[in-house]
């Protein structure tokens, strides 16, 4: 070919990325650390070991990792039913909470549709909504950390296909009461599915929170999401599933990725759900360190909302913010910054607390 033909060759045109994936922001993990001496306190991982049952049945069932999983999680959804009281018709797994969250919001949006959720809340939130082609509406969190129902009920418009409600909230550890849903519930549409995010259920007190069971069964536009990341210590095998009505639940199961949960996680799941007594020891431990921690913090000076999550937030500008990043660093425990907010610490065992309570001992606000 000739210089003067390459000159004239029309330039190659590669293919690009869809608009509303190079708009989105990325996903930012709770960071890591090597070594013994760092405590990982950033993505609200469970601080212990996986359950004994849960490592056997992972065991067993990694010998037959060359078969592909049940794609329907058959065992694992029937199980669920028997926990929860409904039936696994009602039932939708994905890879973690997160996963069956973008079966929901890609089965019941359309471009142009909209998603309603406080902010700041799950960080995930925007992304997938954005990634439909939907558009995220996010609300401030009222003067209590927590959601504003009043505003988020306000927001609705003929556009309205899905409200997230976070409780406990994320990064906040705010719940919502019961009776503050139900009268949200009865002031809105019908029509828009209504998401009762628990994926910290688990550690919430009694009474604290809804009884979202009781409000699915009374509102059969209530969707219950929850996982078996926190608590039940599967956070490396994605597992969460969705209760729904089971015309919701089956469109959930249509939109999920074929074979998105793996057999070790359909098998962990199951063992982790026949070993409640256990869960709750462990649960009830991280509560008290909670209670121990919070209790210390305010006495130090620091101003909490009562967290019903196994974590705990604090309000921070931008430069408490740096100050507390930068002291937490340097002494290598790895906490969650959200820039402009504050920061998220996870709960977990008694000596990295200890760290924590020492730390900001020293930069009180």
């Amino acid at each position: 070919m000739t210089a003067e033909q390459l000159l004239a060759a029309p330039a190659t045109v590669l293919p690009t990325l869809r608009g509303a994936v190079t708009g989105l922001p990325s996903y930012v993990p709770g960071r890591r650390g090597a070594g013994a001496d760092i405590a990982a306190l950033a993505s609200n991982e469970s601080h212990y070991e996986p359950l004994p049952a849960a490592v056997t049945a992972v065991a067993e069932a990694a010998g037959r990792m060359n078969r592909y999983p049940d794609m329907a999680a058959v065992e694992l959804r029937e199980r669920i039913a028997r926990h929860l009281g409904v039936t696994a018709a009602e039932v939708a797994v994905g890879p973690g909470s997160v996963g069956v969250l973008q079966q929901i919001i890609t089965g019941l949006c359309d471009a142009g549709d909209e998603v309603i959720f406080a902010w700041r809340s799950f960080e995930a939130y925007p992304i997938l909504v954005e990634l439909a082609g939907a558009r995220p509406v996010r609300i401030p969190l009222d003067h209590l950390e927590g959601h504003d129902l009043n505003a988020m009920a306000a927001a609705v418009t003929e556009r309205t296909k899905v409200i997230l409600l976070c409780t406990p909230n994320n990064p906040t550890g705010v719940p919502i009461s019961h009776d503050r849903i139900e009268a949200f519930l009865r002031a809105v549409r019908s029509d828009i599915l209504v998401v009762i995010d628990e994926a910290y259920v688990e550690y919430a007190e009694a009474g604290s929170g809804p009884d979202s069971l009781a409000l699915y069964r009374e509102y059969p536009n209530v969707c219950i999401l929850r996982t078996f990341s926190k608590a039940y210590g599967l956070a490396g095998l994605r597992v969460g599933y969705a209760v729904a009505s089971p015309a919701i639940a089956e469109g959930l199961r249509r939109t999920a990725l074929p074979f998105a949960v793996s057999a070790l996680g359909q098998k962990a799941a199951v063992a982790s759900l026949d070993a409640g007594e256990e869960i709750e020891v462990r649960v009830a431990a991280v509560r008290q360190e909670r209670a121990r921690m919070a209790a210390q913090l305010e006495a130090q000076g620091w101003k909490l909302q009562p967290s019903q999550g196994n974590f705990l937030w604090i309000r921070a500008g931008e430069d408490l913010l740096a100050r507390l990043v930068e002291a937490f660093d340097t002494a290598g425990v790895m906490i969650r910054a959200y820039q402009g907010d504050g920061v998220r610490i996870t709960v977990a065992d008694p000596a990295s607390n200890d760290r924590v309570l020492r730390l900001l001992a020293a930069h009180t606000a």
